[in-house]
């Protein structure tokens, strides 16, 4: 068998909430993109910074500096990919000092709550220091981490969890949106035999369009995703502005935002490199039946998307 390189950048051959409380706006973030990036700050000792590898559909997060001077650069990072909807996002520490600061190993422990709370997309850490590998493995949130001592390791484990199966719709800002997205869900829950779904997905779902479509008044990219056990909808559009508290004619009870966190096994929101925004939902959905429907590829978007989309803007009836 052949040996693995040392060479930390050289990668495997066959790679081809409930409710949360935030600021108005979102925080500037570490910028992500198909070029490397860096951000500085002020730290003694080496400057912390961090940079982005998009490979293929695996990003990789580099980090270098001391760690206490990163978590909080790192947790922004890995929420700007995940927004992007890779295949996973690993956080490659192998240029990261002083790893085993008690601190800065529970705040970057923290980055597990996204794998917990945002089922399908697998963060790996991948750390040299042996001691900082164990301390995660234990933590109640690093546990949800994949940890390994390479680059090339932790992509390898990413790539061996499952799939997610997942379908795209994008909508215009119109108000015929909601309804729309209600119909995408309808039929995609039946495709995968989890008619009894709908309802609850459907009035999610139309609650976060009718949000974006009025508050943002952008395109909207919808999808549903389902992986062992969790149906993950999101809505992206390119406002910063958060969802608002409203009465949807759908929701004939006047919840709102309410019903979703209330129907929701996990509810929150993520930044993009553009400046917007991914509203996410989570439901708990048994195993659906294979589908026999061909596979749709995710709609184009704006110049920095991880996967080139191609398919075309949908129309609203």
């Amino acid at each position: 068998m052949a040996q693995p390189s040392n060479d930390r950048h050289t990668f495997p051959p066959d790679l081809d909430q409930q409710v949360v409380l935030l600021p108005n706006r979102f925080e500037a973030c570490v910028p992500t993109g198909l070029q490397a990036k860096s951000v500085k700050h002020p730290a003694a000792g080496p400057s912390a910074r961090v940079r982005t590898h998009p490979l293929r559909q695996v990003v990789v997060l580099e980090f270098a500096g001391r760690l206490i001077d990163l978590v909080a650069d790192l947790d922004k990072a890995v929420q700007l990919a995940l927004a992007d909807g890779p295949r996973a996002v690993v956080c490659d520490l192998s240029g990261v000092l002083d790893g085993s600061e008690l601190g800065a190993l529970d705040a970057l422990a923290k980055a597990g709550r996204h794998v917990r709370d945002w089922p399908g997309i697998p963060v790996a850490v991948a750390c040299p220091d042996p001691r900082t590998r164990q301390a995660l493995r234990v933590h109640p949130l690093g546990g949800h981490l994949i940890v390994k001592a390479s680059v090339p390791l932790a992509i390898s484990a990413v790539l061996a969890t499952a799939i997610p199966v997942v379908e795209w719709r994008r909508l215009a800002p119109h108000p015929t949106a909601p309804r729309a997205s209600r119909d995408f869900i309808a039929r995609t829950l039946l495709d995968w035999g989890m008619g009894r779904l709908i309802p609850s997905a459907s009035l999610v779902v139309s609650e976060l369009v009718t949000n974006s479509t009025i508050d943002a008044g952008t395109d909207v990219e919808l999808s549903v995703a389902w992986y062992l056990g969790a149906l993950r909808l999101t809505v992206r559009d390119n406002s910063p502005d958060l969802p608002r508290q409203r009465f949807s004619r759908f929701d004939q009870n006047g919840r709102g935002l309410s019903a979703v966190s209330g129907l929701s096994r996990s509810f929150g929101v993520l930044p993009t490199a553009e400046n917007g925004k991914v509203v996410w939902a989570v439901l708990y959905a048994a195993r659906p039946r294979p589908s026999t429907s061909p596979r749709r590829e995710p709609p184009a978007t704006t110049k920095q998307r991880l996967i080139p989309r191609s398919l075309p803007k949908v129309e609203n009836p």
